[in-house]
């Protein structure tokens, strides 16, 4: 007994020197390899300096016990590709360990700079490999960008009168500049005086918050004259296209991507036609307020054969100087508008506020907003709001063969409608409206035999939020209450894609009918 209790002792002091058992998944192994989600990692097209999206690439290891892998890039493409391995940068790692039965996140971003690519052809592509090398097993990832060449516009001002190319997109990227005393973020500024001539098909991309800013004349898509009847669709490579700069399809339709286009008091004579604006804060905002406003010659916009959609104030950190979001915003504007298509804007398609004068004939605002919970009527006109001195400015509507519809009740709203106070001109005719404050007494809009229809049962679009999940369509289906109606005023004698109209009987909206 007294041996064994020595033994016992001996051992229990050698004990206390032995290595805790270690869990199986912490063992590395000397044998096995990794399970990678995908073998490429593809950016959607690039523009050449400007980042993309970081991108999740998921390495797993489904051995029982750990393994460490080597990783590291093989700069095919210079710098273009950064990563991210276990929250460290670095373009490699050697001996990175994952336990058994779990994984790991590399983090891969593509950056496009200009050089090497100054003179290349408008589109490229940019490969790189990154490899993973465990327990002598070699895999591979590919990662392949989508390149394009760009002119870059960063507090570009214009002076005098410019034509933008076509040959290559144009990007806008705000940045801070000191204009008087103020440090202001612009992005392309047009002084008072000078004029942006914008040709048709051109492609103009547009950073998070960037703004164009007119002080001038801004004229877009001007020089387009297709014989009457020959169509322009919605796909064709002559339209002017205002979009957001993240190409990734998932950014296709989201809005608030960049700011807007902005008049100021000083702007004057701008045109913009055959073109889409989409995904901004706002489409046009036409500011004439405050100590500069110019209420006897104010500044002017006409559009015709334009679309602006996707339209939202949702990124409220890139409006700039808090203006009001909306499709068309009139700050005591004139605004003339023929052949348009409004949709999906979050806040307004169409608001008019002070001295503003808007002038709707054949336009569409299909305004079902299916991601908003939208409580603001699309067309809305507030002439509440005094002048520096507190006198209350003049505020007329005009809105004719037109459909006004969308996702609430009232799509049409006039703040304090029936206070005498207030400078009214309002003529709506021959229109169909959703409206229920203002279905009662169709006379109070002045217009000429009472020819508006108000809250029909469905203007009967073809594809809408209602009856589609996508590739939503505005036009009119044959048993539409808009087709064939008596005109009123002045015809337009085609439609938003240029098709004929029945100068005689023609349809309400921005488009002619489709026969089947």
């Amino acid at each position: 007994m007294r041996h064994f209790l020595a033994l016992f002792i001996l051992l229990s002091c050698l004990a206390t020197f032995l290595p805790g058992c270690e869990p199986k998944e912490d063992l590395v192994q000397t044998a096995g390899s990794l399970t990678i989600e995908q073998d490429t990692v593809l950016f959607d097209t690039v523009f050449t300096t400007v980042g993309t999206v970081t991108k999740r690439l998921w390495v797993y290891n489904r051995n029982s016990g750990a393994v460490k892998t080597d990783v590291s890039l093989a700069g095919l493409a210079g710098g273009t590709y950064s990563l991210i391995i276990n929250g460290d940068q670095a373009t490699s790692a050697s001996g990175v360990l994952i336990r058994g039965n779990d994984s790991m996140q590399v983090l891969v971003k593509a950056k496009l700079g200009p050089t090497g690519y100054t003179g290349a052809a408008k589109d490229f592509l940019v490969r790189d490999d990154l490899h993973f090398r465990t327990n002598g097993n070699d895999q591979l990832v590919r990662l392949i960008a989508y390149g394009q060449n760009a002119y870059f516009h960063r507090a570009r001002i214009i002076s005098g009168n410019v034509t933008w190319p076509t040959d290559k997109p144009h990007v806008i990227i705000n940045k801070d500049t000191l204009i008087g005393n103020d440090l202001v973020p612009i992005g392309v500024y047009v002084l008072s005086g000078s004029t942006l001539n914008i040709p048709p098909g051109a492609r103009i991309y547009c950073h998070a918050g960037a703004t164009l800013q007119v002080d001038g004349t801004l004229l877009v898509g001007q020089g387009l004259n297709p014989p009457a009847g020959t169509e322009v669709p919605d796909s064709s490579a002559s339209i002017v296209r205002f979009r957001g700069d993240r190409l990734e399809k998932f950014y296709d339709d989201i809005p608030g991507q960049w700011a807007g286009i902005i008049f100021s008091p000083n702007s004057s004579g701008n045109r913009i036609s055959y073109t889409e604006i989409k995904n901004a804060n706002f489409g046009v905002s036409i500011l004439n307020y405050g100590p500069d406003a110019d209420y006897t010659t104010p500044p002017d916009v006409t559009l015709e054969n334009t679309t602006i959609r996707n339209i939202s104030g949702s990124n409220p950190a890139y409006v700039s100087n808090n203006l009001p979001p909306g499709g068309i915003v009139s700050l005591s504007g004139r605004v003339t508008a023929r052949n348009c298509l409004f949709t999906n804007c979050g806040e307004y398609a169409v608001l008019g506020v002070g001295q503003s004068a808007i002038n709707l004939n054949f336009c569409t605002v299909a305004n079902y907003t299916p991601s908003f919970n939208r409580k603001s009527s699309s067309l809305t006109f507030d002439g509440s709001k005094p002048d520096e001195t507190g006198v209350i400015l003049p505020l007329t509507v005009r809105v004719s063969n037109s459909i006004i519809w969308g996702s609430i009740e009232d799509e049409l709203y006039w703040e304090g409608f029936a206070d005498p106070r207030f400078n009214y001109t309002i003529s709506i005719n021959n229109s169909i409206l959703r409206t229920k404050d203002y279905a009662d007494n169709p006379s109070q809009f002045n217009n000429s035999g009472n020819t508006n229809q108000t809250n029909v049962a469905d203007p009967k679009f073809k594809r809408t939020p209602l009856n589609a999940f996508n590739r939503f369509d505005y036009r009119l289906d044959t048993l539409s209450p808009a087709s064939n109606r008596p005109r009123f005023g002045a015809v337009v004698a085609t439609d938003l894609v240029n098709k004929t109209r029945d100068l005689t009987l023609p349809d309400l909206g921005a488009y002619e009918r489709v026969n089947p």
